[in-house]
């Protein structure tokens, strides 16, 4: 394709077409293509005279530790990676409705010693200001409010007032005067991530995008926008469930494996600061199909309880369903239980759901999960005093996890007796008080050591 050639791009995926479609071949969706003008071709003058521009050795580089600027929130300054730095380009996804806009006010309203431009292109500042009071914050002096969707105009505003940190909500509002394509269009969203990016890195201040995201669960937008970014965060959670967590799916300046726990409640977002407690709150022990397991989302170890009901299928094909771990992972552990421990599970209906809303898709968790379901059906309580953690392989084997002494301490702080391990893990990890531990090889002795 010549670079001075119209072409027309999809506006859920970004694919790129010589010309126009009604049916993307790429994302399948309708209508969704939309022209972009070329760009002026521009003449680049080969001369004799050294470019300014001279590269730098590696070992010439000198480094600069800047420092991080904390939020006061410590579950964002954990995904983050120990707070914000400056000159860096964020995107904060999550469905509608999920929290978006409450954590970036909340944000916004932690940071009292800086200067906060707040650009809204969905909402009033009187509806900004509702949200604030509701979050029960007393000093609102240094947040500044500006509803507007003229990009350029607001970099006159951020050239005149200078703010330390800047929030974009949402990014698929924001649209340049000189470009034809509406706003929320492939072309727009780009050319304004792109120009607040040169904004972040040439005056050093932190610029927050809060981006939409479509029915699959992509942020909406050119793909390339989080290729841009320095750091994409997710904000995840269940519309039945007031818990959200919030992952770093990318992070130049941290750790992408650190996750960040809240609680929604009617003033904001409440942070989770012991999530095992929380998530076991409610646990009944002494019930079949409902075992204790010990997760591990970056550095935080979790319990968390696996609830499973098997029962006999009443239509031709049995259902199997799974809220909070992955489908096929199930597929996998039914086969497993039926080969190797004789369940006979082919005419059951089976469904398996981690309580509280988090999703977990940590093998470490096969073991519970393949001991709800056995104790439900077999209708025998899991040994409530214990946690269970361990790989499940293909041949019913126990196979090793990391982070055992994590878990291990986790078990012991809420309280719990005995914690099942796979062998290999149990050599390594030393004793803890008041907890045993009990290392297995294979899935059967697993079984016979939860269900008694």
């Amino acid at each position: 394709m010549a670079k001075h050639q119209t072409k027309y791009v999809c506006q859920s995926c970004g694919y790129v077409s010589p010309r126009w479609v009604g049916k993307c071949p790429n994302c399948s969706e309708w209508n969704t293509f939309v022209e972009e003008a070329p760009a002026p071709l521009k003449t680049v003058r080969r001369s004799g005279v050294p470019s300014a521009l001279d590269p730098v050795p590696l070992d010439e580089v000198e480094r600069e530790d800047v420092p991080r600027v904390r939020t006061s929130i410590g579950e964002l300054d954990r995904v983050l990676g120990g707070g914000i730095v400056p000159g860096s380009l964020l995107l904060l996804g999550g469905d509608p409705g999920i929290g978006k806009s409450t954590l970036m006010m909340q944000a916004a309203l932690a940071l009292a010693d800086q200067t906060v431009l707040y650009v809204t292109g969905e909402e009033s500042v009187r509806q900004i200001k509702l949200r604030a009071e509701r979050l029960e914050r007393r000093s609102t002096k240094h947040v500044l409010l500006l509803a507007e969707t003229n990009l350029d105009l607001i970099l006159d505003v951020v050239e005149r007032g200078s703010p330390d940190v800047l929030v974009i909500d949402s990014i698929q509002t924001m649209f340049r005067p000189g470009l034809e394509s509406a706003p929320g269009s492939v072309s727009q969203v780009r050319e304004s991530a792109a120009l607040l990016l040169r904004l972040a890195k040439t005056r050093g201040i932190p610029v927050f995008l809060v981006g939409h995201v479509t029915k699959e669960g992509m942020i909406a937008g050119p793909k390339v926008i989080e290729h841009m970014v320095d750091c994409v965060l997710q904000f995840e959670g269940e519309a039945h469930y007031s818990y959200r967590v919030l992952r770093a799916l990318k992070n130049r300046f941290g750790s992408t494996n650190e996750i960040g726990i809240f609680e929604m409640r009617e003033t904001g977002l409440r942070e989770v600061i012991n999530p095992s407690e929380v998530f076991l709150a409610e646990r009944h022990g002494g019930t079949s199909g409902s075992t204790v397991v010990a997760a591990i989302e970056g550095s935080r170890p979790i319990l968390l309880e696996v609830q499973a009901l098997v029962s006999s299928s009443n239509y031709g094909t049995p259902q199997r369903n799974s809220t909070g771990i992955d489908y096929r992972r199930l597929s996998l552990l039914l086969a497993v239980l039926e080969k190797r421990v004789g369940l006979h599970l082919g005419s059951q209906d089976v469904f398996v759901n981690v309580a509280g809303g988090l999703r977990i898709d940590e093998p470490a968790v096969d073991l519970g999960v393949a001991a709800s379901i056995a104790s439900s059906h077999r209708d025998v309580a899991v040994d409530p005093q214990a946690v269970a953690v361990g790989e499940i392989g293909l041949g019913g084997e126990i196979r090793a996890v990391g982070h055992v002494e994590k878990r291990v301490q986790e078990a012991a702080k809420l309280g719990f007796k005995r914690i099942i391990l796979p062998r290999s893990s149990a050599r390594i990890v030393k004793p803890a008080d008041g907890i045993e531990i009990v290392p297995v090889d294979r899935i059967d002795q697993a079984m016979e050591a939860l269900l008694r």
